[in-house]
């Protein structure tokens, strides 16, 4: 699967982006990349890539979030360090962005120099299975929202459509026509369709550019309020 310097993952709250750019990170580290996360999503104090501070540790993966992550004080407070990774080049990063057009602005600041670089992608994650992006006509609201908001066009789609560990194969394939229908109101391709693991084998050949994903047992935790 092909990738740029930076790859910048937003979409509504709830939709699964962090765990992706989680993965997609060190997915990127098992090639050799030198990698940096930074976390600017400034909308969610609850699962935050702070979480996984000690699995990318291990994996020499660079972290980079704001010092009141995990603390109970949300100020978007946006770290220099940002500054470094998108200007200084010498790390391919990736970013998580807030879910909405609030989250979003924290973007805006960098976009200039991430649009002179030219060598970013911008993913949408869409999930079918949240309350308020179950259809194409709600995720495009989002979808512009957050776009309008940060001034940093949108490259792709990545369709995250899950029921947490009651996801089946079905779920996945069911989801196909939402991810294409949104795929057309955009004019964009669909990056990938991102599953659990467990699920690579059993939809292999049957959807295209398939990511899986190890969850994060955080994740789930604060999804079923443990």
């Amino acid at each position: 699967m092909d990738h740029k310097r930076l790859t910048l993952f937003a979409g509504h709250y709830g939709s699964g982006k962090t765990n992706i750019a989680l993965n997609w990170a060190c997915w990127l580290r098992a090639q050799g990349l030198p990698i940096t996360v930074a976390d600017l999503d400034i909308v969610n104090p609850y699962f935050r890539t702070k979480d996984a501070e000690g699995m990318l540790a291990e994996q020499g993966i660079d972290l980079i979030v704001s010092a009141f992550a995990n603390s109970n004080v949300d100020a978007p407070a946006m770290p220099k360090e940002v500054y470094g990774l998108v200007d200084g080049r010498d790390s391919y990063g990736v970013l998580d962005i807030g879910g909405d057009d609030r989250g979003a602005l924290a973007l805006g600041r960098y976009v200039p120099s991430i649009i002179a670089e030219d060598d970013y992608e911008m993913l949408f994650v869409a999930n079918a299975a949240r309350p308020l992006t179950r259809t194409v006509d709600d995720a495009l609201e989002v979808f512009y929202e957050i776009q309008n908001a940060c001034r940093l066009p949108f490259t792709g789609i990545v369709n995250n459509t899950n029921l947490g560990p009651e996801t089946t194969a079905g779920t996945v394939l069911a989801s196909v026509p939402y991810a294409e229908g949104l795929a057309r109101a955009t004019g964009l391709p669909i990056k990938m369709t991102t599953v659990e693991k467990r699920l690579v084998t059993e939809l292999d050949g049957r959807v295209e550019n398939l990511f899986g994903l190890s969850i994060l047992e955080l994740y789930y935790m604060e999804k079923r309020g443990v």
